[in-house]
């Protein structure tokens, strides 16, 4: 999220979502934001498992499309969380099954229900992209 220098509202939203479903406590995110400008390490937390992991990413997910305009930096945010949480396609295709559901279940109306699956529908396809733009950097040894 801090790659171009700028943490946008977007982005700022999926911090809150990825903090509260880490279940970091009020300090942490400012004390990682920090250390990530610094350069500086932390201490490691608590290990994620791969289950942890799906539910953390469909929470984050969730939020995102929510906004039914997902920007370059939400899809970017996305694909460092599925490579991060080794989420493939398939499961990627599953959460979104998943979330096509909920947002059945949240919203009546059929025009918001329709923009957002539109919205999920495109994120396929970019968060493929991106992810596996993200994947080759990090196997050929460039940043993350």
């Amino acid at each position: 999220m801090l790659v171009d220098g700028v943490l946008t509202r977007e982005e700022k939203r999926l911090i809150i979502k990825l903090a509260s479903a880490l279940s970091l406590t009020a300090e942490e995110p400012a004390v990682i934001y920090e250390a990530i400008r610094s350069k500086t390490e932390t201490d490691s937390g608590t290990p994620i498992t791969p289950t942890q992991a799906r539910g953390i990413y469909t929470k984050v997910f969730e939020v995102a499309i929510v906004n039914a305009s997902l920007s370059r930096d939400e899809f970017r945010v996305l694909a460092h969380l599925r490579s991060v949480f080794d989420i493939d396609e398939d499961e990627h295709l599953m959460i979104e099954t998943e979330l096509r559901e909920i947002v059945k279940e949240k919203f009546e109306d059929p025009n918001v229900i329709d923009k957002m699956l539109l919205t999920l529908r495109d994120s396929v396809g970019l968060v493929g992209d991106i992810f596996d733009s993200v994947r080759k950097k990090t196997s050929d040894g460039g940043p993350e």
